[in-house]
């Protein structure tokens, strides 16, 4: 069943970069940027982070958290942030069992060829844990600008 806004987000607890857990009930008190992306060091998934990255302080000011979230492993994700300055957390979710929570572990095609993959999507959660806003198939141009504006407005 698709989450949709109003439902509870679905708890976590998983291995962030720099060897921090991340969970979700740790989070809870504070706005919540959930962005899943494929794969770290990609030309998309490397633009969409400098884009959250830069936005940095004006989360914070709207008293949003982001957090980047894929399926590579902790060290990936300690070289991509440590390669691009990235200040905010990313988790590692390997098992794809939130990303399969969160409904964007999906079936993909290129060429022809059909496999399983991240579907590029974002979730605003409010501070009481409740999905306030979901971008499905994101497209990165605009896209942290048009969240810090909607993380501005979740009262």
């Amino acid at each position: 069943m698709p989450l949709d806004t109003g439902d509870h987000a679905p708890a976590f607890t998983l291995p962030g970069a720099g060897g921090a857990e991340i969970s979700l009930d740790a989070l809870l008190g504070r706005k919540v940027v959930l962005y899943f992306y494929p794969k770290d060091d990609t030309s998309g998934c490397t633009l969409e982070a400098q884009g959250f990255n830069a936005l940095g302080d004006a989360f914070a000011e709207a008293g949003a958290v982001v957090v980047g979230v894929s399926p590579d492993s902790v060290k990936s994700h300690d070289k991509f942030r440590a390669k691009y300055d990235l200040t905010f957390p990313l988790v590692s979710d390997e098992s794809k069992a939130m990303l399969e929570a969160y409904g964007v572990w999906v079936e993909k095609s290129m060429y022809g060829r059909k496999y399983m993959g991240v579907e590029r999507t974002t979730v605003l959660i409010d501070a009481e844990g409740r999905i306030a806003r979901i971008w499905p198939k994101v497209k990165v141009p605009g896209h942290a600008e048009e969240v810090l504006a909607a993380a501005r407005a979740l009262a």
